[in-house]
């Protein structure tokens, strides 16, 4: 049986290299699966939207697509957007079967993802350093828990001299206030870990507010560990979708009822 092709959904940004990390880890993904079409597609700003990206798919002949939203947390687009994006290129293309795989996070793999990060900017001595988990930020309650969630987790099992969140917009602490308050308590050394798939707006401005830490990692990208998280979520979805089709076989008929 053919896989069906994947399709991996970015927010956009008019950073190019937004773009640019998108389809590197793409390429990563189908390195990992050969025989597995995989595609881009962007809510915003960068081209191909997604309609159009699953237009061609059904163009060439495709039934089924699953969507995957380069997300790490449900906050306002893995919530809102995403599903409007996909409802109305559901409603243009009734013959493509859409699903939607999960967000990213939460995942352990995230988490291991930030640690590669954080060692190939030479950060070695975790129980000397302290580490800022820089976040874009949402006013979704459910989004900053998680993000809490996995700075809490982090601390307790990395063996880091402390692990604290930080957001790059809605609420705060600001990366830089975290990395002052990190200091103040007496921290060694400052790395800043940002939680972000790619270069663009909000990345920028936690790269702003690090000046002061020691060291600023690079964003999750194409890291090894994305790859095989997307594939992770790829096959959940997937399999959601057999067993949808094996119970709507399995109903029975009401005709002539």
């Amino acid at each position: 049986m053919t896989p069906p092709p994947l399709v991996l959904l970015a927010h956009g940004s008019r950073d190019p290299r937004h773009a640019a990390t998108v389809q590197a880890l793409r390429a990563g993904v189908a390195g990992r699966r050969p025989g597995l079409r995989a595609e881009v597609a962007f809510l915003d700003f960068n081209a191909p939207r997604v309609s159009a990206a699953l237009g061609a798919l059904a163009a060439s002949g495709e039934r089924e697509a699953v969507v995957l939203p380069l997300l790490l947390t449900r906050a306002f687009h893995a919530k809102t957007d995403v599903p409007a994006a996909l409802r109305a290129a559901a409603a243009r293309l009734p013959r493509l079967t859409i699903r939607t795989a999960g967000v990213l996070g939460p995942s352990p793999l995230l988490r291991a993802a930030l640690e590669r990060r954080l060692t190939e900017a030479g950060v070695h001595d975790r129980a000397s350093t302290a580490v800022v988990l820089a976040a874009a930020g949402s006013s979704d309650p459910e989004a900053t828990a998680e993000v809490e969630r996995l700075a809490r987790e982090w601390q307790r099992a990395g063996g880091w001299w402390a692990v604290r969140p930080a957001y790059a917009s809605a609420r705060g602490p600001r990366p830089a206030e975290a990395v002052t308050a990190l200091r103040t308590a007496g921290a060694p050394r400052v790395a800043v870990a940002p939680f972000a798939l790619a270069p663009g707006r909000l990345p920028a401005r936690i790269a702003a507010g690090s000046a002061e830490a020691d060291t600023v990692a690079d964003v999750l990208g194409a890291a090894p560990e994305l790859a095989e998280l997307v594939l992770r979520r790829y096959d959940e979805a997937v399999v959601a979708g057999r067993r949808l089709k094996g119970q709507a076989r399995q109903k029975p008929s009401l005709a002539g009822v």
